[in-house]
């Protein structure tokens, strides 16, 4: 299997599944009800789910598969397999703050390779190529069709004044102080796995992220931040963030472009 057919694919279905969910978030109101995480969960985040999943489980049925929403996928044990966030930022997207995107990555042992993220209602959309580098595309997005692209990189980051993005929803005190480390020239809030998409494309230096998260939050986000040249690393010793842990739970990580001079 190509990464190319790969790359293709999961661009479709996410495209797919945005327009789902932007059918959904355009009626005045939806349902939404607390998992037992006491996580929100709508009606836009399992017809999202429905679609992708059965679009990758046809489409590529040798490969595993673990999504969010399927708590059965959460035992699944393989060093290839598909991750995915029909709807990452579900509160962004029940508040109306348009911060929410589409994340289907493709792991290979430990290592994000593949992944695209699409925020719909921002009309933006990255993704890897088949051949490691990250692209952000322009236009009207058409799921068959791909419209313009232009390569994204990091930037070279000003060590004395720095661009820091953080969540929106889950900013805590912890944050505050471990930003405050830093030479910040500019700061961005931004929901969801756009905060890697920021640090991809140059528009934000370091995003570190000092609460809970999970692989299916973050892992399409940082093969794209990957492929433009960015890194994600563990809070702790600063090695690389990996994938297929026990119960697919991250701990602390700090995403950036790799000229940044990192604090502990």
């Amino acid at each position: 299997m190509s990464n190319a057919k790969i790359v293709s694919e999961i661009r479709r279905l996410a495209i797919l599944a945005g327009g789902k969910i932007m059918e959904i978030y355009a009626r005045p109101d939806f349902d939404v009800r607390l998992k037992a995480d006491d996580s929100p969960v709508t009606e836009a985040d399992e017809a999202a789910d429905r679609l992708i999943s059965a679009g990758l489980r046809a489409a590529f049925p040798d490969i595993a598969l673990v999504t969010e929403e399927q708590s059965d996928s959460h035992s699944v044990s393989s060093e290839r397999f598909f991750i995915v966030d029909p709807l990452d930022g579900t509160k962004e997207f029940v508040h109306r703050r348009g911060d929410f995107t589409v994340n289907i990555a493709l792991v290979e042992n430990g290592v994000p390779v593949l992944g695209v993220v699409y925020a719909p209602a921002r009309n933006r959309l990255f993704y890897t190529l088949a051949d490691g580098g990250s692209v952000e595309e322009t236009g009207d997005f058409t799921p068959d069709k791909v419209g313009p692209v232009r390569d994204i990189h990091v930037a070279k980051p000003d060590n004395g004044a720095l661009t820091v993005v953080a969540s929106q929803s889950h900013r805590d005190q912890a944050t505050d102080d471990y930003i405050a480390k830093y030479a910040v020239g500019d700061f961005r809030g931004a929901g969801s796995s756009l905060k890697f998409c920021l640090v991809a494309t140059g528009e934000a230096d370091l995003y570190p992220r000092l609460g809970r998260t999970m692989e299916w939050d973050t892992a399409a986000g940082d093969a794209v931040l990957r492929g433009a040249g960015g890194k994600v690393v563990r809070f702790d010793d600063h090695s690389p963030l990996t994938y297929g842990k026990a119960l697919y739970e991250n701990p602390f990580f700090i995403a950036c472009a790799p000229d940044v001079a990192l604090k502990r």
